[in-house]
């Protein structure tokens, strides 16, 4: 059963935070991975490039971008949290970091097809 203060729309915007992030920390040894094949020449990162025209890739793009958003909005919203004065309409921002992200993804994702 979840607990009451869990259902809460900011405590699942702090939980949306934290799973953003972490899930960002695991895409970077990959991505520092991809870029370390450059330090071999260029046909070994052309190979490694080549690979991202997969279609799921693409799509994993777009998740990527959709957490980098709601990460960065997600952000936004805590520092407004810390350095505004507390105003009942958190819920609605962070809705909106929310909506923002998914348009921000939604426009990369968008641009590929």
């Amino acid at each position: 059963m979840i607990r009451p203060h869990r259902r809460h729309p900011l405590w699942l915007a702090f939980a949306l935070h934290r799973v953003s992030g972490l899930l960002l920390a695991l895409f970077l040894p990959a991505h520092f991975g991809l870029l370390g094949t450059a330090l071999n020449g260029a046909e070994p990162l052309d190979a490694a490039l080549a690979w991202t025209d997969n279609p799921l890739v693409k799509f994993a793009e777009f998740g990527l971008v959709f957490l980098l958003a709601v990460h960065m909005f997600g952000g936004l919203r805590l520092l407004a949290l810390e350095f505004l004065p507390w105003s009942p309409r958190q819920k609605t921002l962070a809705a909106a970091a929310v909506a923002l992200a998914a348009a921000t993804g939604g426009a990369f994702a968008l641009q590929l097809v």
